[in-house]
């Protein structure tokens, strides 16, 4: 046989990296909780480059996907993989965030000096470029180590340009697409092998149907990598992400779009997700996220049911008026809250919200009473808490930047979920206080009980499944020391795996203190199990659970403006009222037309 016609190999290596610890290891799980759509994004198309023998029809791509965290790497292992096999390789680290950034790198080290090519893409790599007027200093000191830069997204043949260059070993320094954003119908679909998506808790997947956001919030990355313009993908291309998975068993998804409800084929989604049911009993679970007015389009919610939404992630944000204007959160109305949330739970969808802190008319006090305003008045199920933070590729950070504002240096610590600058009104004691007061006020039993007795008022809802979620989340916050988000099933940890600039514990050591800690936690975990096993046994043997009604589950009306804490105690509440009722008089003047798209506009 020829030599030029003798099979050869390019082995794409994709690394999801994860973050590391307070403690300088990476935080790695036996079974993750949330799947990385860049990866499935980026392996599907790498998937289609492969079918369509992009590098020659004597050339076999081999895909290898990591998942970090829930995947050890082991850099020296994957380089001996590709050494056995032979031929050529690209390693590349994908949807790399700023809290993964430095981890990226570390592991990119090792790589590079086997002489191996690495590139590296993500919110951080394209936020920076997108709003920076110059590179800063750790994505310059990547480059000068040969790491490859990735600007964008890699639809539209993009992927193919890398993969080309790194087989003819001319990768760039630098791939930037943030001027070009690619359309997604019909492009190759985000697909991992049931192998990978068996290391996620109940083995399901993600997709997104839409990128790009139409709102300005001040915080938000998105509307600057991918763009104020949203693009979509298709019924037809959502009815082969659901078959596809299907024929591999996982029917379990979560759809990333930043906000489902402003995907203008919304109902053409959901109208295919209920014929495949109806007609094929092709049914799936679903994870959404929308904002807190797709509870004014017609049919909105109903349809997500029929759909098969079992939770929806909703940017509450903020119940100050005033904090939500100030970060152009305009959108969200607090006169909405409680119908929006009182809607969703209506229909057996658990509601999941977020909740920021640290906006500059924030106190501690401030904060801890709108804790204790939304434990009573709004029937949200799971409420995460968070710290502002100037995420790269913001215009806060933009902004911070710009005035030479301190950040911390330490990009590892860019997870939402540690403090990073000062605040105006509050010590960096008293706003790290109210954060950790916050979690543990929201999760305390009294409160945890409270929301199962709300789904036990329902002959439908099952307060066991709410308690474990809220516990899930709990036992993440108070026993593991992290973010729920950032959640698993049991931590791993390597002794050898700790952050470059800590020092490496002894063995003997590392090992009695991971011992320790193991029995430590699984005590913390068997003690709020049991909490949670007999809050759920209290309600469900109540004889009156039926009977049972609170301020937040009970029937919103116009005459609750004047009474609620929630418009009175908000420094904005009171204006936020009377705008809404400016609003409804307007309305009052057009026809029910006019009437039906205004609501729906919100």
């Amino acid at each position: 046989m020829p030599a030029a016609n003798k099979r050869q190999y390019m082995t794409l290596v994709m690394i999801k990296p994860t973050h590391y610890d307070d403690d300088g290891y990476p935080i790695t799980w036996y079974k993750s909780i949330v799947p990385s759509n860049s990866l499935a994004a980026l392996n599907g198309l790498a998937a289609d480059c492969s079918r369509r023998k992009v590098l020659g029809d004597n050339v076999e791509l081999v895909l290898e996907p990591f998942d970090e965290c829930n995947s050890r790497i082991q850099p020296r292992k994957i380089i001996a993989s590709i050494r056995a096999r032979g031929g050529k390789a690209l390693i590349c680290m994908v949807g790399v965030q700023t809290n993964q950034f430095p981890r990226a790198v570390d592991l990119a080290k090792p790589f590079l000096e086997a002489g191996l090519p690495v590139a590296l893409g993500g919110f951080h790599v394209a936020g920076c470029l997108s709003m920076l007027e110059q590179l800063p200093p750790e994505i310059s000191s990547a480059m000068d180590m040969g790491i490859s830069m990735f600007a964008g997204e890699a639809e539209e043949g993009r992927l193919d340009e890398v993969l080309l260059d790194a087989w003819n070993g001319s990768l760039r320094p630098l791939y930037s697409y943030m001027d070009d954003l690619p359309a997604l119908n019909g492009e190759p679909i985000p697909k991992l092998p049931a192998e990978i998506l068996a290391l996620t808790h109940a083995g399901f997947s993600s997709f997104d149907l839409g990128r790009g956001c139409p709102f300005q919030c001040s915080f938000c990355t998105i509307i600057n990598v991918q763009g104020r313009k949203s693009r979509f993908r298709t019924p037809e291309d959502l009815e082969r992400i659901v078959r596809e998975n299907a024929r591999q068993g996982i029917r379990d998804f979560f759809i990333t779009d930043d906000n489902l409800a402003r995907n203008r084929h919304w109902e053409a989604f959901f109208n295919k997700l209920i014929e495949l049911r109806l007609m094929e009993g092709l049914s799936v679970s679903l994870i959404i996220q929308v904002d807190t007015l797709c509870h004014k389009i017609p049919n909105f919610i109903e349809k997500a049911r029929w759909a098969g939404v079992r939770r929806a992630f909703i940017g509450l944000e903020n119940i100050n008026p005033d904090n939500l204007l100030e970060a152009k959160k305009r959108q969200n109305k607090i006169t909405d809250y409680r119908e929006m949330l009182q809607k969703w739970s209506n229909y057996g969808v658990y509601t999941w919200a977020g909740y920021i802190t640290g906006f500059p008319a924030d106190t501690k006090e401030s904060i801890l009473r709108d804790v204790e305003i939304i434990k009573r008045e709004l029937p949200v199920d799971i409420l995460e808490f968070f710290f502002l933070t100037p995420l790269p590729g913001s215009e806060d950070h933009r902004d911070l930047v710009r005035a030479g504002q301190w950040m911390d240096p330490d990009l590892n610590k860019y997870d939402l979920h540690h403090r990073l600058t000062h605040h105006g009104r509050m010590s960096d004691a008293e706003w790290e206080e109210a954060y950790q007061a916050a979690w543990k006020s929201y999760y305390s039993d009294e409160h945890i009980e409270t929301i199962a007795r709300r789904h036990g008022a329902s002959a439908e809802r099952n307060p066991g499944k709410v308690v474990e979620f809220l516990t899930e989340f709990r036992i993440m916050y108070e026993v593991e020391g992290i973010h729920p988000l950032e959640g698993g099933i049991f931590r791993l940890k390597y002794r050898t795996d700790r952050r470059p600039d800590r020092q490496m514990e002894w063995p003997g050591l590392f090992h009695l203190k991971l011992a320790g800690q193991i029995i430590w936690k699984a005590w913390h975990y068997a003690r709020y199990t049991l909490k949670a096993l007999r809050i759920a046994r209290k309600v469900k043997s109540d004889p009156r659970r039926f009977d049972y009604m609170d301020t937040a589950i009970s029937v919103a009306c116009d005459t609750e403006h004047d009474a609620l804490e929630i418009f009175t105690e908000t420094s904005g509440g009171a204006g936020a009222v009377e705008k809404k009722r400016a609003a409804d008089r307007r309305r009052e003047m057009f026809s029910p037309a006019v009437k039906r798209a205004l609501s729906a506009d919100g």
